[in-house]
């Protein structure tokens, strides 16, 4: 038992996978620090039994995004658990079902909304232009090793039209590309919106010059891109995944980026988190890969722990705020 100066019993508070340490500077944590203990995990944990081990004495677990997945056999072996608090309003990582049978609140955060279109933008345009190659060569007495790809009049395919999709098609538009779309559900109305040309997705993979991934993950969409539709694709295409990993099948691309059948990728996103350090994508030359870092900026986190803060403090007061509930 965690007690104060005067003998009180603290609630116990964990923040998980603060990778760049970062979480009690983004956000006032001293009004939680006067009703609980607070303790930061920097590191990344996959084991379940050493989860299990690390989270069973705290009542409430604050969450970055899904870096950390809450499944059923989780949340069943943390019988003290009674709170999650997850950055975003949206996290297929939690067992929302599990959580409420057990009577945890579950509570999330609002987003800044943008980052990712700013970070699809800086891999596509890395990737054209083989920024890392480039700027390694430099640093290495090197001088001008490759030969960047224009992309004004070039054709950006988009999977996915909604909000971050849109923003990213209407960049593609300043820089004179062209922009085809689809997606499951995708109508003409909302094409002639965003003002760009709705095709079949057969079509979209064989003419986008840089195709760019922007679903959520889903039934539908898991394994959307596989062996098959990588064929169908330029050997000169560039595909950019921002969105989740198990949309596009990392086996049957890596063995693209390999054999050269696709000229490029950037990848933000992962079947695993972190990436192993043997994993074979780490070696690839043709690839611009990043550590899931399309929300990563100073707004967003201090959106995310501020309101996490909030979300905190509601649930210690008995009105829980944002819940998250099971559909």
């Amino acid at each position: 038992m965690v007690t104060n100066q005067s003998g009180e019993h603290l609630r116990r508070v964990a923040i998980l996978d603060d990778y760049q340490n970062v979480a009690l500077s983004s956000a006032d944590w001293s009004a939680v620090a006067r009703r609980a203990d607070i303790t930061v995990f920097r590191d990344h944990v996959e084991d379940l039994d050493r989860l299990v081990e690390r989270l069973l004495p705290f009542e409430i677990v604050v969450l970055m995004r899904e870096r950390t997945p809450f499944p059923r056999e989780l949340i069943e072996r943390l019988p003290n658990l009674r709170c999650i608090v997850t950055a975003g309003m949206r996290n297929r990582s939690i067992d929302l079902a599990a959580a409420a049978e057990r009577g945890i609140v579950v509570s999330g955060t609002e987003n800044v909304g943008l980052t990712t279109v700013e970070h699809t933008w800086a891999l596509i345009l890395a990737l054209a232009r083989n920024i890392p190659v480039e700027d390694r060569g430099v640093r290495e007495g090197a001088w001008q090793l490759t030969i960047g790809r224009s992309l004004a009049g070039r054709t950006l395919g988009v999977i996915g039209l909604g909000k971050i999709g849109a923003r990213v098609a209407g960049v593609a538009k300043a820089l004179d590309m062209e922009v085809i779309a689809w997606s499951q559900n995708l109508t003409e109305e909302r094409c002639r919106e965003v003002g760009v040309r709705r095709v079949a997705f057969a079509d979209l993979l064989r003419t986008a010059d840089v195709l760019t991934v922007h679903l959520v993950l889903s039934d539908r969409s898991r394994g959307l891109i596989g062996r098959d539709e990588l064929s169908m694709m330029k050997p000169s295409a560039l595909l950019v995944n921002t969105s989740r990993a198990p949309i596009v099948d990392q086996a049957p691309l890596r063995e693209a980026l390999e054999q050269g059948r696709i000229a490029g990728a950037a990848i933000d996103v992962f079947d695993r988190e972190p990436l192993p350090a043997d994993d074979p994508m780490r070696r690839l030359p043709n690839t611009v890969l990043t550590p899931h870092i399309g929300y990563v900026t100073d707004r967003n986190y201090e959106v995310f722990y501020g309101q996490s803060v909030d979300a905190v403090m509601a649930y210690l007061d008995g009105a829980p705020i944002r819940r998250l509930e099971p559909v």
